[in-house]
């Protein structure tokens, strides 16, 4: 696996996640601990389908959110969140890579044994071999306790990758820099 083909996978998983970590106005809820078994589906985009699992519990997941939210206010011109009648909806502008993204999220579920994140999103700049429209689901489902080897905060990315989420410094690492913003 390439390191931008890595990069490209973890900024959108982390862009995917930001909307269901980052609370914004609205509360959202925290996810019950244990093991989440997340399936990462794009259409419209040559990242092959993916399967990760995360160990949370509840400090982590608020930790995440502290963590992820300052990253979001870097990476993020907008970024807004509404309680529906059946979840929650978000819009984002983000950019990442030397790409703007922007995006709208429908996340469902009850957070305690399934939840589902549908993105579409939009990018310009970037590399011209990625596409400009893609459609992203995000199916989350709770496995159970965390494995007898992870602690809060792992996820086990395909290819048996490893990291933890509290690495924070690491992660961002991984993530192409951007250019600096004109004044």
């Amino acid at each position: 696996m390439t390191r931008l083909f890595l990069s490209i996978c973890l900024a959108t998983c982390l862009l995917a996640l930001l909307p269901v970590l980052d609370a914004r106005a609205v509360e959202m809820p925290t996810r019950k601990a244990g093991l989440w078994e997340m399936k990462v589906v794009r259409t419209g985009s040559p990242i092959p389908e993916m399967t990760m699992q995360h160990c949370t519990d509840e400090s982590t997941d608020k930790e995440m959110s502290s963590t992820f939210s300052p990253m979001a206010k870097d990476m993020c011109s907008k970024q807004d969140i509404q309680k529906t009648a059946t979840g929650y909806v978000t819009d984002s502008v983000c950019a990442v890579g030397g790409m703007s993204i922007t995006s709208h999220s429908d996340i469902t579920g009850d957070f305690n044994s399934a939840y589902t994140v549908k993105s579409k999103s939009h990018n310009e700049g970037g590399s011209a071999n990625l596409p400009r429209d893609s459609t992203t689901t995000i199916e989350a489902k709770w496995l159970g306790a965390c494995k007898p080897d992870q602690k809060a905060g792992d996820i086990v990315m395909p290819g048996g990758v490893k990291m933890n989420v509290k690495d924070m410094e690491k992660l961002k690492a991984l993530i192409p820099k951007q250019p600096p913003k004109a004044n």
